[in-house]
């Protein structure tokens, strides 16, 4: 017991920039998504093909390999500082999972019965029209399930950021750990508890936007 609350009153002092992290990954992941999502539907082939090289650049490879570049060969290489560590973070974790919600949104966006979009027209609405007020309030359905599950993914992929000095809860993990090591199975079952607790809210709001998505999306 006394290892416990000499173990646990640590590990608190890494939730603030671990859901910092989150959610301004959240924010601008999410950004991100839609921008390339709708860019991959542009008509311009160069904003496409550029869009298309960075979803694939940074689905094909390792967010750990992003996160050191972005932090470590970014500022040698090129001069290019993104600021501090926690910038550093936040945009591999973004930019990462930025490129595979954006295949969502276009999934989504393309899998809108196509009889909608022809209804619209002989509407006589314009293209814009079509897509803010037929096509993407029932793409939106569609992507909200998915997006649920890339939240919790993206929590879980905050723990990299101590990989790069911030002082998130693996972090203080794993200095209490390096200090005694016989301690090291009880600070990773509490490190466990801790995320799986930051999680619990993620999987509700999971299930909410899974029920939500059934409501309202013409079939095909």
């Amino acid at each position: 017991m006394n290892a416990l609350n000499d173990v646990f009153p640590i590990l608190i002092q890494g939730i603030k920039i671990t859901v910092s992290v989150l959610l301004a990954s959240i924010v601008l992941g999410y950004l991100t998504a839609f921008v390339a999502g709708f860019c991959r539907l542009s008509k311009n082939v160069i904003l496409r093909k550029i869009t298309g090289f960075y979803v694939e650049v940074f689905r094909g490879t390792s967010l750990i390999v992003q996160l050191f570049w972005l932090y470590y060969a970014f500022p040698i290489l090129f001069g290019i500082e993104v600021g501090s560590n926690f910038w550093a973070g936040v945009l591999a974790i973004s930019l990462n999972y930025g490129a595979y919600m954006s295949e969502i949104v276009r999934g989504s966006i393309l899998s809108v019965a196509k009889g909608q979009t022809e209804a619209a027209t002989a509407l006589n609405m314009s293209r814009f029209q079509r897509m803010r007020l037929v096509v993407f309030p029932q793409a939106v359905r569609m992507m909200l399930p998915e997006f649920g599950n890339y939240l919790i993914l993206m929590l879980k992929s905050t723990s990299l950021v101590s990989l790069i000095g911030m002082t998130d809860i693996l972090y203080y993990g794993d200095i209490l750990r390096s200090s005694n090591l016989s301690q090291a199975p009880m600070v990773y079952l509490l490190v466990l508890i801790f995320y799986f607790i930051l999680a619990l809210p993620l999987i509700w709001l999971t299930r909410k936007l899974e029920g939500f998505s059934k409501k309202g999306v013409a079939s095909q």
